[in-house]
C-alpha cells in the first residue's frame, strides 16, 4: 500500500527517460513529489556523498561515465579517490547518475525507473 501523504523528493532530468518514468510512478501513485532539478540546483557534496551512502552505492557506482564531461576530466582514472569524483560531480552536476528519489522508507537510484516501487 502507498502511502500518499508520504514526502518524496526525485532528483529529475528531464531528458532522461529514466528520470521521466519514475516520474511518472510516482505521480500514479497518487504522490506529488518534490521535484529537485539537480543540474541547475546541485546538492552540496556532504548530500550527495550521503545520497550514495544511503543508496546503497560506491560513488562510481552514481557517476554517469557516459558524459564527455567524464572523459574530458580523466575521471576514468582509476586511482581518483572517492572525494575528488564527488568533487567533479558537484562541479558538473550533470555527471551524477538520475533519477534519485528519496522516501521515509529509503533512497534509491532509480535506474531501471521501477526501482522507485520499492520505496514509495
Amino acid at each position: 500500500m502507498v502511502d500518499r501523504t508520504m514526502r518524496v523528493e526525485i532528483w529529475h532530468r528531464p531528458t532522461c527517460s529514466n528520470s521521466r518514468g519514475a516520474l511518472e510512478i510516482i505521480l500514479e501513485a497518487g504522490i506529488e513529489p518534490v521535484i529537485v532539478d539537480y543540474v541547475n540546483n546541485p546538492p552540496d557534496k556532504t548530500r550527495l556523498k550521503k545520497a550514495i551512502k544511503d543508496a546503497g552505492l560506491r560513488v562510481r557506482d552514481a557517476i554517469r561515465s557516459k558524459e564527455p564531461e567524464y572523459q574530458a576530466q580523466g575521471l576514468d582514472d582509476p586511482t581518483l579517490s572517492d572525494d575528488a569524483l564527488l568533487q567533479a560531480m558537484v562541479r558538473t552536476p550533470k555527471l551524477i547518475n538520475r533519477p534519485f528519489v528519496f522516501t521515509a522508507k529509503g533512497t534509491r537510484l532509480c535506474r531501471p525507473p521501477e526501482t522507485v516501487l520499492e520505496i514509495l
